[in-house]
């Protein structure tokens, strides 16, 4: 990454040993040719020494990271789509000495089909936008300069207890439904999400719920946040109550310190959205959803901030799709469509009135339920 004033940077260290994750499945199913006939040449010039763990099954990277002695390696190199880090963070997340690990630089290379976090960090460093190789050579060279720094995660929970750890965004509705209705033409590579969203417009369907927020910064006329509220959450995943903030024990996760449990309102000075209807909602906390798609121009990489857009009910299906082809610029926002809205927060509540619509995480399909982050 090329340095940004205010940042604090990293280097890896020569000789640098490397533990390489990697999907052959992914994408058009080329990561593991790809990986030698482009990566390995540029690992081997810069004097990093890479072991390549192949995956062999859904979950097999996330058990690995979190069962495995990793102090043998000074970085986590992840050669998939976004799919395959989703579960490598969040099987970092789940060591009882995750505040160490995950101190440990992590790197994406492009394999996958929507590569989001591949886009965006070739963005923050100033590239030309790019796709394929080309962008696989950028992130390679990214690595073999071995510069890193801080990325921010969300922290998701979910109503039936889940807890996952999130780099990338949370949708509901007309992109999630893209994402996951377009998996069955992974071979096309990044073309599945053009045929998928055609495919979605055509049957455009609307989604009932609740959407809160906490702005990132004071909205016109509201008072001030007050401190983080101290109330417990429950962290389902190891089925115990999180203390408050500042007094975590050893090894505990995080607490959500700005939320209260999904049972309770919303605190008095979150924003609730009055429409309860809505075509999507998607909180993404980098700038591009995909290779092509610059949903959030304003992101970096840790400004704190969930970049939240929702899409209300009654956008025709040309503007819809007029919003789509301006986001590959990321001009969709001067567009001024009165359907589309855009607001930087630092938590938010979806709570659908039926468990209707796929919802996703990182690309990665939940049950539709309430959720916050």
């Amino acid at each position: 990454l090329s340095p940004r004033p205010g940042d604090s940077y990293g280097v890896l260290p020569r000789p640098c040993r490397a533990l390489v994750l990697l999907n052959p499945q992914s994408g058009a199913g080329r990561a593991l040719e790809d990986f030698q006939a482009v990566v390995q040449p540029m690992l081997a010039e810069a004097d990093i020494a890479a072991t390549v763990f192949v995956t062999e099954r859904p979950h097999h990277a996330h058990e690995k990271v979190r069962d495995e002695d990793l102090s043998q390696w000074d970085t986590l190199v992840v050669m998939a789509g976004d799919g395959l880090l989703f579960e490598v963070v969040n099987g970092l997340m789940e060591r009882p000495d995750w505040e160490d690990t995950m101190k440990k630089p992590l790197c994406i290379l492009p394999g996958g089909s929507g590569n989001a976090l591949a886009a965006s960090i070739n963005h923050y460093a100033g590239n030309d936008h790019v796709a394929k190789k080309k962008l696989l050579t950028n992130c390679a060279f990214i690595l073999c300069k071995g510069l890193h720094t801080q990325m921010d995660l969300v922290s998701l929970s979910t109503a039936s207890g889940k807890r996952f750890f999130s780099f990338l965004g949370f949708g509901w509705g007309f992109i999630s439904d893209v994402d996951i209705d377009s998996e069955k033409y992974r071979r096309l590579g990044n073309a599945r999400f053009t045929l998928g969203t055609l495919q979605c417009l055509a049957k455009l369907q609307v989604y009932q719920g609740r959407l809160s927020y906490l702005p990132a910064v004071a909205e016109q006329g509201t008072p001030p946040a007050p401190r983080d509220p101290q109330a417990p959450v429950t962290n389902g995943q190891a089925g115990r109550i999180l203390p408050p903030a500042g007094t975590e024990a050893a090894g505990a996760l995080p607490a959500d310190s700005l939320l209260v449990p999904l049972c309770q309102p919303v605190p008095a000075h979150w924003t609730v959205v009055p429409e309860e209807e809505f075509v999507s909602v998607y909180a993404i906390y980098q700038s591009h959803l995909g290779t092509n798609l610059l949903m959030a121009p304003a992101a970096q990489l840790h400004d704190g901030c969930i970049h939240l857009f929702y899409l209300k009910a009654g956008i025709s299906r040309v503007a819809l799709l007029k919003i789509f082809l301006a986001m590959a610029r990321g001009t969709h926002l001067d567009l001024n469509c009165p359907y589309l809205h855009y607001v930087p927060v630092r938590a938010f509540r979806l709570e659908p009135r039926a468990a209707a619509g796929i919802m996703t995480v990182d690309g990665e399909a939940l049950a539709c339920e309430p959720v916050q982050g």
